[in-house]
């Protein structure tokens, strides 16, 4: 078995910190994700469930932009 790194969900206000400290639009954010900016706006503000996947695709795009990709 797999450990969890860590089952808290993610919150909205979370989401858009991370957003903001990586100096992303909802839009930018959607289109490295692949969603609409919709989709990030609404987990932003609660209206829709942060899928359980997004820390780890946040992650993922953290990392390449770290490396400058």
């Amino acid at each position: 078995m797999i450990p969890m790194v860590n089952n808290k969900a993610m919150t909205g206000q979370e989401l858009k910190g991370w957003r903001r400290k990586w100096g992303l639009s909802q839009d930018e954010l959607g289109r490295l994700l692949g969603v609409a900016r919709f989709s990030v706006s609404r987990w932003e503000i609660g209206t829709r469930a942060i899928p359980s996947f997004l820390p780890l695709a946040l992650e993922a795009l953290e990392n390449r932009m770290r490396k400058g990709g």
